[in-house]
């Protein structure tokens, strides 16, 4: 079967397009040109209820086709309608890949989507790109982590179309945005195949205490290293206008939050600058922050792995050297009136 473009499902909630969904439009776009025996498209699925003013958003972030489905039953995610819904649009039109969002709800309806239409799925990937060894391929090369993130494998689906991946939100750069840019609106009819048994009574909005690390553009994030002198790591934070973190070890131990994990079991976050303290740099930990576009780490052992990700690496005992480092940018923004 002739299969054609790469396919991305545009996640709303509440009527306001994910971040991710922009993020996997950037990338289908850096697919899309790195295939040179086909002429495909990128093509956005939006599923909801009232969908017309996220149409011109779309896109501007990279899709040239929106197919549309907007019903009243579809106001409320549901597994069993968005899955029918794609399914038949993956029946009619042969999409050769399909990219959804790593989300709670992207990892909801993934799974239900590949065993309806009978193809593999490679979930939480963190990289996607075309076959770089057959330059007239369209096959997907998706990197994952495995053995609980000990290594990565690169998963490849040569035999059923299409090829599915959810990739985790913040690995990926949402670096596509033409304002104004116009594309083909497909409409599509939601056609169950059975009555949704899941009543959708009421939402309520889950209380978000602190802050979302995820949107954090400066995070000072410590280790077991200094589990016990979080103060300092609040102390520096506060300083330099960013937000404090931990690694999984902390977590375990009951010296932070589950909120403020940072890694492959916890959040992904790409602040300007990230401070790791006492934080060995395991690969669970590095692939939650290895995007970060500055890095500084702070550890005793000069072999630690995070050095090999970081900027600037200061072998010492971050508990001595942090409040060094606070009364320096005391005097920095003393001096500058900052």
């Amino acid at each position: 079967m002739q299969t054609k473009d790469i396919y991305v499902y545009i996640e709303q909630r509440d009527n306001v397009l994910q971040e991710v969904s922009f993020e996997l439009l950037s990338e289908a776009r850096k697919l899309v040109s790195a295939i040179k025996s086909a002429d495909f498209k990128v093509v956005g699925i939006l599923i909801g209820h009232d969908l017309k003013k996220l149409i011109p958003e779309v896109f501007a972030h990279g899709a040239d086709t929106v197919i549309v489905a907007d019903d009243t039953r579809l106001g409320h995610y549901s597994t069993q309608y968005y899955t029918d819904v794609i399914a038949d649009i993956i029946k009619k039109h042969h999409p050769d890949s399909l990219l959804i969002g790593a989300s709670v709800l992207g990892r909801d309806l993934a799974p239900r989507i590949a065993a309806r239409v009978d193809t593999g799925l490679t979930a939480d990937a963190t990289k996607i790109e075309i076959d770089p060894t057959d330059e007239n391929s369209t096959q997907l090369w998706i990197t994952r982590p495995a053995f609980g993130g000990n290594l990565f494998g690169t998963i490849v689906c040569p035999n059923h179309r299409p090829q599915m991946a959810t990739i985790r939100p913040k690995v990926l750069d949402a670096d596509f945005y033409v304002a104004g840019r116009t594309g083909n609106v497909i409409e599509v009819q939601l056609n169950p195949t059975r009555e949704d048994k899941v009543t959708f009574i009421k939402q309520i909005k889950k209380e978000i205490h602190g802050v979302n690390i995820a949107k954090a553009r400066i995070i000072v994030s410590g280790g077991r290293g200094v589990i016990d002198h979080f103060n300092l790591l609040q102390k520096c934070a506060d300083e330099v206008g960013g937000v404090v973190a931990a690694s999984r070890g902390v977590v375990d131990k009951g010296g932070a939050s589950k909120e403020i994990q940072v890694g492959q079991t916890g959040k992904t976050v790409r602040p300007t600058l990230y401070i790791a303290c006492g934080i060995s740099g395991a690969v669970q930990h590095t692939a939650g922050m290895d995007k970060s576009e500055f890095i500084i780490a702070i550890n005793t052992d000069p072999q630690a792995p995070i050095f090999s990700v970081a900027n600037v690496g200061i072998v010492g005992d971050a508990v001595e050297i942090l409040p060094y480092l606070i009364e320096e940018i005391k005097s920095i923004k003393a001096e500058h009136n900052l």
